[in-house]
């Protein structure tokens, strides 16, 4: 069960997380961390994000999962990483739609986590499910004497 439920995020956190990530702004994406423990994340798409047949590069569906896991995961103030992912793409998302990821925490418990993500496109169809676990690094978390 997720623990940290209805509790209130730092409305400020994902506008300072965002700061320091250039890969995320690279993909013209933008993110909130909705609550502990839940972030959305939304890339908009053109014809430079698919393949021959009008089609999103997978590589980009799960890029912006993994953004919206990884806001999750910090919004607790700890640097976490994915470490493992399982993803299952249930229909094609067409160049030129905005895709929407949502994350949303399973478990955490101070150094690893799972997570439940969804992507879905403009029309609001599920474009995918992805499951990742996450860790925090040993020595990464600057809050991580305090909590002690």
């Amino acid at each position: 069960m997720d623990s940290t439920r209805g509790l209130a995020a730092d409305p400020d956190l994902g506008q300072a997380l965002l700061a320091d990530d250039p890969a995320v702004r690279a993909l013209g994406a933008s993110v909130a961390v909705t609550r502990l423990g839940a972030a959305t994340a939304r890339m908009p798409t053109s014809t430079h994000h698919g393949n021959g047949r009008g089609i999103v590069h997978g590589g980009y569906v799960f890029a912006i999962a993994d953004t919206a896991f990884a806001y999750a995961m910090n919004s607790h103030g700890r640097t976490g990483v994915s470490v493992h992912a399982d993803i299952a793409f249930l229909r094609p998302a067409r160049a030129g739609a905005e895709l929407t990821a949502s994350a949303a925490e399973r478990s955490f418990d101070g150094r690893a986590g799972i997570y439940d993500v969804e992507v879905r496109d403009d029309a609001g169809q599920l474009l995918a499910e992805i499951r990742i676990h996450g860790r925090v690094p040993t020595g990464s978390s600057p809050r991580q004497e305090e909590e002690r």
